[in-house]
């Protein structure tokens, strides 16, 4: 059996025109038609990137990419042509055969001898299936025979070399005779922190402009392209000798976007339509790579964590990714100038651009689920941005401050005499801050395209604020209607309300969240 994604529908898209349609293309018609092509979707916004990261490897690896700042905007304008991408993977001999004995596109076939007795069911290579590779969230029991697609795997396969976290495998190295290293996987190089594209948005924009716009200027020799773990080049980790993990920095963009970061083996199956799909896989460690340069991580958000230290933008189950846009909007009037990723776009002039920010949220080790959103840019409007954001994060914080109050007061009218270990899930019970966050994320985004499409900052966020005002009330309210009618309940709900007006309108409070006057 052979799949090989030169010849077979594996890229899903939605072609432009009025009447949006979904379709699969193969590689080589993916860059022919990129300008016809509206968008690639995957079943998950981390399948998505993983298939954009693959992509934007081959443009390196063609060497179809521009070498200076000044070659990019040129070619993002004029539309640079991208068929001779194609032209380069149909001609390209090689290990493209996912299903190869010897050379199995994307995978390590050290592990392909044992996969009839140590592979278990293909729930395995989806993220949002597995846990830790041991436990499964979706009820897709670990030795479930069914198969899936090769298609599909293949695109799991993409996700898992680029987000994979670090945990303990399935797999027992002992039972096959292999180095027990293949039982400990790394983190993988997009898992700890937020991959930020930048989508055009820009009438008729298609999948040709979104890459153009991501694929980087590089004055060097791109690097290998990462097509199965035993080609010649990269030196790749060595798993024949027991010790270290072995690091290695890519040799370039090509090698950077297409980094085998898990050992994986997947065993062909015929489904039940004939076409060709994988019932049993393996996924042990793969490659580790050393700290990356900035080049590598150009679209890359820094931001002062706890003790003052900058660390990359990540996920995070506390906060909501429009919580943190300050941060993303901070780098980008920050910039350097032509030499990243918000440089470059700056240049665009009256170009509407999008930044979409992807993510995997784990906890202890198991991924919990995938996190996404955009924040609209135009070039010339970043300073304007910036301080949306930040004073709309301000006003937002404050509420939530206001509501947490507002709820003890009532708290301590309602429990008079609580026990101290009853007190936080009582005050829980009236704080209403975690509808405010709901309703304010749509809030938020308004505001945000209104100062992107050229309003004034201070109407904005002062438009903004009134609405806030207005939907932190009801978030206490709702919480308060569960407090008996009168006496005790009455007198706590009347205290509360009147508790978080004050706060509202205090002269610490944001101008945006006072009571304008009558």
């Amino acid at each position: 059996m052979k799949w090989d994604p030169r010849a077979q529908g594996c890229i899903p898209a939605l072609t432009t025109g009025p009447d949006l349609r979904r379709t699969k293309l193969n590689l080589g018609d993916t860059f022919r038609q990129a300008d016809q092509i509206a968008a690639v979707y995957g079943d998950t916004p981390g399948e998505t990137v993983a298939l954009l990261e693959w992509l934007l490897a081959l443009i390196y690896a063609s060497e179809q990419f521009p070498e200076t700042t000044g070659e990019w905007q040129e070619w993002v304008e004029d539309r640079g042509p991208l068929a001779p991408v194609a032209d380069w993977i149909e001609s390209h001999t090689g290990c493209w055969d996912l299903f190869d004995a010897d050379q199995p596109l994307g995978q390590n076939p050290v592990l392909v001898p044992h996969l009839d007795a140590h592979g278990v069911g293909p729930a395995q290579l989806f993220m949002e299936r597995v846990g830790d590779y041991n436990q499964f969230f979706d009820h897709h029991h670990l030795h479930h025979p069914q198969p899936v697609p090769a298609d599909a795997a293949w695109r799991a396969m993409l996700v898992q070399h680029s987000f994979a976290i670090g945990m303990r495998g399935k797999l027992k190295a002992s039972a096959m005779g292999l180095p027990g290293t293949f039982t400990n996987l790394g983190t993988n190089r997009l898992a700890p922190r937020l991959r930020i594209i930048a989508r055009p948005a820009w009438e008729g924009a298609t999948l040709g402009d979104l890459l153009r716009v991501n694929t980087m200027p590089w004055p060097h020799e791109p690097g290998p392209l990462n097509l199965t773990w035993n080609q010649d080049h990269p030196p790749r980790r060595d798993f024949s000798q027991p010790g270290p993990r072995q690091t290695r920095t890519p040799q370039g963009p090509a090698d950077l976007h297409s980094v085998l970061g898990r050992s994986i083996a997947l065993r062909p199956a015929l489904l039940e339509d004939g076409s060709v799909g994988v019932d049993r896989v393996l996924v042990g460690a793969g490659e580790t790579l050393a700290p990356l340069p900035g080049a590598y991580v150009d679209d890359a958000v820094t931001h002062t964590g706890p003790g003052g230290v900058k660390r990359l933008l990540g996920p995070s189950a506390a906060r909501d990714l429009w919580r943190e846009s300050e941060a993303l909007y901070a780098a980008v009037a920050e910039r350097d100038k032509g030499t990243d990723l918000y440089g470059r776009i700056a240049l665009l002039a009256g170009r509407r651009i999008h930044l979409w920010a992807v993510g995997l949220l784990s906890t202890q080790g198991k991924p919990i689920t995938w996190v996404s959103d955009e924040f609209p840019y135009v070039p010339g409007r970043e300073t304007s941005l910036r301080r949306a954001a930040e004073q709309g994060s301000k006003v937002c914080e404050y509420a939530a401050r206001a509501l947490y109050i507002a709820a003890d007061t009532a708290r301590e009218i309602a429990y008079a005499n609580a026990r101290p270990d009853d007190k936080k899930k009582q005050t829980a019970r009236f704080n209403g801050e975690p509808e405010m966050w709901a309703g304010a994320a749509d809030l938020f985004h308004v505001l945000l395209d209104q100062v992107a499409g050229g309003e004034d900052v201070v109407d904005a966020v002062a438009e903004f604020g009134r609405a806030l005002r207005v939907l932190t009330i009801e978030s206490l309210d709702g919480r308060l209607t569960s407090l008996a009618g009168g006496g005790t309940g009455l007198q706590a709900r009347v205290t509360a309300q009147s508790r978080l007006r004050r706060l509202l309108d205090h002269t610490t409070a944001p101008t945006q969240l006072k009571e304008l006057p009558a």
